[in-house]
């Protein structure tokens, strides 16, 4: 049993949907081929596969679903985090009730029990432009002190459940973000300052594309906790294995 991550699968199955990803070069062409192939040559059924956000190009809920049930298709139990992409997202129980091999993270979080008897907690929220990013404004500020409330949330429900399980260990948690938690190496976020109130190790996290993107990314170790970039591009399209 593992648990695998990749972000910004950006599919586009829906009849009417024309988002074709290799107008950004190369790399794209036929990704949702090259996604499926590496995926099922990883995952098992016993797998858990966290996809953090930007899963699909639909702008309503019945576009998304030509997505979410090739997503079915494929092995493991899927953890999907909204993206600033995801406008079909809406209705989170309307959402969780649709598929028993996906569940929608919102406001809470995701027990895995490893072979081992261990659980591992997968924690997290979209996220949002940050204050040390140029395009910040006085709109974002708004949408950025609700995101962090709603990553404060789901790392609570995680403790809070821990903690009702009498675990003989600190909770093993994971975090993810849609958006880098800084925009900038080296600056500080109340994304990174949650997570090390709470004692949170690795996160990871997609929305950045690109050679010059992903080069300027946020990685590494910064105020304690390990940061990693897992946008489906950057990741050569396979997920990869983080327990």
């Amino acid at each position: 049993m593992s648990i695998f991550a990749i972000a910004d699968l950006h599919l586009s199955f829906a009849p009417d949907s024309d988002k074709p990803m290799d107008v950004f070069g190369e790399r794209w062409k036929n990704h949702p081929e090259r996604i499926r192939e590496n995926w099922c040559s990883l995952v098992s059924e016993e797998d858990t596969v966290v996809v953090a956000g930007d899963i699909s190009w639909g702008l309503k809920l019945s576009d998304a679903v030509y997505d979410l049930d090739w997503v079915d298709d494929l092995p493991g139990h899927k953890v999907m985090l909204k993206g600033n992409h995801d406008l079909w997202w809406s209705g989170i129980n309307r959402m969780n009730a649709m598929y028993d091999s996906i569940t929608f993270l919102q406001n809470d979080a995701y027990r895995v029990t490893m072979e081992d008897g261990k659980d591992v907690w997968i924690c997290g929220s979209r996220g949002w432009l940050t204050p040390d990013d140029d395009d910040f404004n006085e709109a974002d500020e708004k949408i950025y002190k609700r995101e962090i409330l709603r990553l404060r949330a789901s790392l609570d429900f995680a403790r809070s459940a821990a903690e009702d399980a009498e675990a003989a260990e600190p909770a093993d948690v994971i975090g993810f973000l849609h958006y880098p938690p800084s925009a900038k190496p080296g600056m500080f976020s109340g994304f990174m300052q949650a997570f090390e109130d709470y004692g949170v190790k690795e996160v990871y996290y997609g929305h950045i594309h690109g050679e010059e993107g992903c080069r300027a990314a946020v990685q590494g170790e910064y105020y304690g906790t390990e940061y990693r970039l897992i946008s489906a591009d950057y990741l050569n399209f396979r997920p990869v294995t983080i327990r």
